[in-house]
């Protein structure tokens, strides 16, 4: 007999969302059969089988959300083993997760354990999940008032829901205030401020909002950083890339501006390699290879896959790369090599409209480039006013690794290739 547990998808992961079954008890599966899918915070991945067998039992429910790593989550019986029995209970009235097109977030604390079982006023037990305790201790829902439509009478998560529904928002500020540790006034910090309470719909957030703000606000405490900015000219990319689209369209690729600057910073990147570095405790991690991960807005979050050895691609490959790592992000189809592990990031808003921004270091790269958008200005050349297309960009960087007199080197090498692009055409 054979557990099969809940596979770490990523070096970060701590747990995830059984998305899906590709197999139920009595299926005989292969080494290498695909049997479920797994969410965590960044993509949607399949587990495949390790060994071959009879599936004799189903541990965790299709949709159970905070499923942690290393627990079992099927049994798998060997060829000519005998099953084990099936455990006392077994995952009921999990949590179900939404799809990622309309996920709706979850909350951004801890989750506490689920209070006791209640008592009826009898003082026999009143038999519930518990999901369905912590649920209704956050909503203010009474047990003693709820008929539970489970096994045998036990009260589910839906049986709360549907009894939750005309509960006051106060009460269920007070209750989760109460069971899930958080101090009082930071729940109700929105009514000290004035903001009374049923004027808003509060949002939990979702495993991916959670990882992005841990990772974000540990960045923003333990990073000294510090921007750099620097104006560019690109009209002669914009001659460029028509050029190069035209040619192209054949083939069906277009070369974004975005496309133009992942492979300009990384050719800038070989030329200043002080910048293209990584902060250790043991020291200065010098990356041999400009890895650039690009910022990809998504359903609930933000994610950066990479392209791989930027430096060695040409403008085609980069286009070809990047969207598909962009289209398979918001699908959440990623492998966790696909996201992690880049040594330097490009961010752009251009398309918004936003003209200068400054992001947040993605750690433990060295720096992070923010890339405005393209507007028309006037500047001064050879003492005459021209109109020009000019864009802004800004270098932050992790001053451990990346001094000012090297961010300034890395954009001293960048300017001249995005505005004489014909260089990276080599």
């Amino acid at each position: 007999m054979t557990d099969i547990l809940m596979p770490a998808l990523s070096p970060t992961m701590e747990e995830g969302v059984l998305a899906k079954w590709h197999v139920k008890v009595g299926d005989v599966v292969s080494a290498g059969d695909v049997i479920a899918e797994i969410e965590t915070d960044k993509a949607t991945m399949e587990v495949e089988a390790v060994d071959e067998g009879e599936i004799t039992d189903i541990l965790v429910a299709e949709g159970t959300e905070g499923v942690k790593v290393n627990t079992p989550i099927a049994r798998l019986k060997d060829e000519g083993g005998a099953a084990a029995p099936k455990p006392a209970t077994k995952v009921e009235d999990a949590p179900k997760a939404a799809p990622a097109a309309v996920e709706a977030p979850k909350a951004s604390v801890p989750v506490a354990p689920a209070p006791a079982a209640p008592k009826s006023d009898s003082g026999a037990r009143i038999f519930s999940s518990p999901l369905a305790r912590r649920i209704a201790a956050q909503n203010g829902v009474d047990l003693k008032s709820v008929k539970g439509t489970g096994p045998h009478g036990r009260i589910v998560k839906r049986d709360v829901e549907s009894a939750g529904k005309g509960a006051q928002p106060a009460a269920a500020t007070t209750a989760a205030a109460a069971t899930s540790g958080i101090a009082p006034r930071q729940v109700q910090s929105l009514a000290q401020m004035g903001i009374p309470d049923g004027s808003y719909d509060l949002i939990p957030l979702d495993g991916m909002k959670k990882a992005v703000a841990r990772r974000m606000v540990d960045s923003i405490q333990n990073v000294p950083h510090f921007p750099l900015f620097i104006d560019v000219e690109i009209d002669q990319l914009m001659a460029v890339r028509a050029k190069v689209n035209k040619m192209l369209e054949p083939q069906g690729i277009k070369v974004s501006v975005n496309d133009f600057v992942i492979k300009a910073a990384a050719l800038a990147l070989k030329l200043v390699p002080e910048a293209n570095a990584s902060y250790t405790p043991e020291g200065i991690a010098m990356h041999h290879n400009a890895d650039v991960s690009m910022a990809v807005a998504i359903d609930g979050g933000l994610i950066t896959p990479i392209i791989k050895k930027a430096e060695t691609k040409g403008l085609a490959q980069i286009a070809t790369e990047s969207k598909d790592l962009a289209k398979r992000a918001r699908e959440r189809k990623l492998k966790p090599e696909e996201f992690q592990g880049g040594t330097f990031s490009v961010s752009n808003l251009g398309m918004f409209g936003i003209k200068q921004f400054t992001s947040i270091i993605n750690e433990p790269q060295g720096c992070i480039m923010s890339v405005g958008a393209g507007e028309q200005r006037a500047v001064v050349r050879d003492g005459q006013i021209v109109p020009a297309t000019v864009m802004t960009v800004t270098l932050t960087c992790d001053h451990r690794v990346v001094d000012g007199a090297t961010g300034a080197r890395f954009l001293q090498a960048f300017k001249p290739l995005i505005e004489d692009p014909v260089a990276m055409l080599a």
